[in-house]
């Protein structure tokens, strides 16, 4: 570690010359001779003991299967890597400790840009131009959540058509979740799958989760704007395609089947790193990009 201004400890190596993301499961992650050691049974990795280059990497990810020493936690925070124990392929985020990258240029562009209205309308304008392939010129939020939400109504009815499925509009009963269509059941699964991976995205930034330029209430407002994203050309399809396969497959819970094609789809499309590069496109002015890629 060297000291920072302040007199603070920051990492040897800042996170833009690191890595991005190393994938562990299915071992246990602990301290050996001052180094960080993973021995697996074999998932991501084959059968062995590997050293890890903690130094190296932005964020570790902790699949099932796993243990992290007390030791490890210590070293992976004194040289500042974040560590996410997660759900398979990343399908789920269980925690992820307050350790963030070294620097914080997302967060104050993030705090900024929401603080002013104007600013933060003109950022969810531009997620919405984004996810429906036009710039709308609207500046009511409210008309422009109502256009996604028609637009959305057509997608559903669309994908079931072509997925052939007999869609009854969307329901979904938090009391009764179980009680919904396969269809519903499939996109609320979905839905939970690819918050996750935005969950791990936003964390590996350091960006603010409550601070959203579309969602407003939750703790994890902007996590629900970056997910958001992804509905159309991730979320349903990958629910779709499981309520489809579900007519013919009478054995496996519809949960599970939606997080084994999640997870297919995050390694196929690599859609966390996706959304790390569009978090950044979102928030970051092009020359801090460019400063970034030096």
């Amino acid at each position: 570690m060297l000291k920072g201004r302040l007199g603070l400890e920051k990492a040897r190596i800042p996170h833009v010359n690191r890595h991005g993301l190393l994938w562990l499961d299915r071992g246990a992650l602990s301290v050996e001779v001052g180094c960080l050691r993973f021995v697996t049974a074999g998932g991501n990795l084959d059968r062995g003991s590997y050293r890890i280059p903690h130094q190296a990497v932005s964020i570790i990810l902790l699949g099932p299967g796993s243990t992290v020493s007390h030791d490890a936690l210590r070293l992976l925070a004194r040289h500042g890597t974040l560590l996410a124990a997660v759900g398979e392929d990343g399908v789920r985020c269980y925690t992820a400790p307050p350790l963030g990258p070294d620097r914080s240029d997302c967060a104050r562009r993030q705090a900024e840009l929401w603080s002013d209205p104007t600013k933060r309308l003109d950022i969810a304008r531009r997620m919405y131009a984004w996810r429906l392939g036009e710039v709308l010129p609207h500046r009511d939020i409210a008309v422009l959540r109502g256009i996604e939400g028609a637009r959305m109504k057509k997608s559903y009815k669309l994908l079931a058509e072509q997925f052939g499925i007999a869609w009854k509009g969307r329901r979904y009963d938090r009391n009764k979740p179980t009680a919904a269509d396969d269809a519903n059941q499939a996109i609320n699964h979905a839905a939970t799958a690819v918050q996750a991976a935005a969950t791990i995205a936003v964390a590996a930034v350091s960006a603010l989760p409550q601070l959203g330029f579309i969602h407003e209430d939750s703790d994890q407002s902007f996590v629900l704007d970056v997910a958001d994203l992804y509905r159309d050309s991730v979320t349903l399809p990958i629910a779709f395609a499981v309520a489809k396969e579900a007519q013919h497959n009478h054995k496996d819970p519809i949960d599970r089947m939606v997080r084994k094609r999640a997870g297919q789809e995050f390694r196929t499309q690599k859609l966390i790193s996706a959304m790390i590069d569009r978090i950044k496109d979102l928030l970051l002015p092009p020359e801090a990009r460019e400063t970034e890629k030096e």
